[in-house]
Order: C-alpha cells, then structure tokens, then sequence
C-alpha cells in the first residue's frame, strides 16, 4: 500500500473541518486522503447532523465519583488515572475489568477509578510521583484486585513507575504542579498543556507513523485535561482558553458509533476482522485508520450540527464525543481489537 503525503492532490481536495490549530486535527489529512479500508460519508453526516442538532447535547458535568476535597486532589486523580485509563476487557476471554467497592459495582475505568479510591482508603498514596516511581507488582495486584487481573497490568505499572518519576524529579510528585506551570491553554507554540504532556510524558505520545507521515491522536492527554476541565470549570476552579481546539477521543467506542450510524464504514476484510475478534496491530493501516477517520467524522458532525443551532447553543468536539460514547459503550457490538496503553 502506497500513502502520499499530506500535500498530494488526493489529500489536499478533501472536504476538511474549519476548525484549524489542533495539531491532531492538523495531521490527518494523509489517512483521510488515502485510506483503503476506511471511509467517512459526509451524506450520512449531513443526515445525522439534521437530527442530533435538537438533542441537548450538554457540557458534561464531570462530576467525581469520589469527594477529592480540593481542586489540587481532582487534578491528581484524574490525570493519574488517565495515565492508565486503558484496556479493561480481557483480549482473550472478552470479559471485562469489575470490581464491588463502596455498596456498588463498577466496571470499565469506572472500576479503575474505584480500585484508585480504595486503595486511598486503606492509606495508599498512589497520587504521590515518590510511591508510583517505585511500585512493585504485589503492589499493583492489591490495588487492582477485581474480577479478573486487569489487563494490562504490567503496562500500566511500567506508565506508573515512568509518570511518577518524572512527577516526583520535576513537580514535587504532583501532577496539580505541572499542570499548574503551564499556561491556560491546550496548544501554545509547544508550551501549552497538551504540548508539554506528549513531550514530558512519553506515555502520552500517541503518535503513529503513516508512510512517511506522523499521526497524532493524544487520546489520552486531550481525555485527562477534558476531564479536568469538565469536573473544575463549574466553580471556575480551571480555565482553558482554547478548549474549542480538542477533538474527539479516538478510542475503541465511538468508532463503533460511526459505524453503526452509517458515517463512516468498513472494507469486508476489515469488518471480519473486527466481528471474528482478530487482533488489529497498533500502528498497522487499519488501526490508523479507524482512530484517524473517527476523529475526522466527529469534527465534520460537530461542524454540521453547529450550522443549525443558533448561536448561542454551538457545540464543541468532545460534546459530540460524549454523545456518542454514552450511548454506545454498553452495547455488545464487537469493536477493534489493538493490544496498545494509548487508549
């Protein structure tokens, strides 16, 4: 398979969103202009759009599930979290992470989240850079004692050990510190938020290479500060002056939206594969293009369903993300399958 760059005919006569300066959004012209396996239905978008522009479509209203305290404790959960908010289905067996804390059940990163606020519980500071540097895998095995060893465990170990030490050599073992050595804004000339997480934290460098090409998705580091914006914005706690710059979160779920709804579809190979559970390789074309063309699709949607709203009811990128994921993250349609800590 042939890919041209970014600058090919084929990729610069594309319809592309308006929305410019987000360095993801930026960088996914070469799959879009050359996917073989993948493609985005702007007739279909147009269609959905024309209905999904009356639904409410909210901010979120992150809301903890846990009381944290202080804004500096919601910052360090969540973005420690985030940091291993990945892969809570096992690969073989299809069952997903779950875990009973609290009087509740909790499953997915909700399990996650409850296995972190239990281990706080029992006296555990695993928001601390000095603890997570130098944890062990009984350690680990405690914390995230469920149904099922977590997938992934060793992975997410590995991300925690490499987060806490930079958190404790850099930011005195908090992530409040770094994000609050940063300047309000996502993108800055390469010293805002997002640019400084994907450069310090090389966990959160979710690139792929396309021919010649870098991708950027940034599932994670977009994800983290999305939900610390939504949980803090409310008591004006944090600000971001360029949110509008986020795009969707390209994950396993709201490809599976897309599909479903017609916007984007599959080559048959490609479709089998998904349906009969084949691993997809992270960083083959396939898994780029899925990741690629959810996060196209989803800035076209969001472009559409704003030329109908009035304006003061115009939407943002991750409010079209959070529509789609929570109707369809319960659903056992079967989704991709990439072993990777990026999403």
């Amino acid at each position: 398979m042939i890919l041209a760059s970014r600058n090919s005919p084929a990729a610069s006569s594309l319809r592309w969103p308006e929305l410019s300066g987000s360095p993801v959004l930026d960088s996914l012209r070469p799959v879009i202009g050359h996917s073989r396996d993948v493609h985005t239905h702007l007739d279909k978008i147009v269609e959905v759009a024309g209905w999904m522009a009356y639904e409410e479509l909210p901010m979120p209203d992150y809301q903890m599930p846990f009381d944290m305290g202080n804004a500096d404790n919601v910052m360090d959960f969540i973005l420690t979290a985030d940091a291993v908010d990945t892969a809570f289905t096992d690969f073989s067996s299809h069952v997903k992470f779950q875990v009973d804390y609290a009087g509740r059940h909790w499953s997915d990163s909700d399990g996650l989240f409850a296995c972190m606020k239990r281990a706080l519980d029992r006296g555990t500071p695993i928001l601390d850079g000095n603890f997570l540097a130098q944890l062990t895998r009984p350690q680990m095995e405690r914390i995230f004692a469920g149904n099922i060893e977590i997938p992934m465990l060793d992975e997410k170990m590995n991300v925690w050990r490499q987060v806490g030490s930079t958190l404790a050599e850099k930011y005195g073992g908090r992530f409040h510190n770094f994000v609050k050595s940063c300047p309000p804004r996502l993108y800055d000339n390469g010293a805002g938020i997002i640019d400084r997480m994907v450069k310090e934290f090389p966990r959160f460098n979710d690139v792929s290479p396309y021919g010649s090409d870098t991708i950027k998705f940034y599932k994670l580091p977009q994800l983290g500060i999305w939900f610390v914006y939504a949980a803090l914005k409310k008591n004006a706690q944090f600000d971001l002056q360029d949110i509008y710059k986020m795009t969707a979160f390209a994950d396993y779920i709201v490809p599976v939206a897309l599909r479903l709804m017609g916007m984007t579809s599959y080559s048959p190979e490609l479709e089998h594969a998904i349906n009969s559970y084949q691993m997809i390789p992270r960083d083959s074309a396939w898994e780029v293009e899925i990741r690629a063309h959810c996060l196209y699709a989803t800035a076209l949607l969001c472009e559409e369903v704003n030329k109908i709203r009035p304006k003061e009811q115009q939407i943002i990128i991750p409010q079209i993300d959070a529509r789609l994921w929570t109707h369809y993250h319960t659903t056992s349609w079967p989704h991709h399958l990439t072993k990777t800590i990026m999403y």
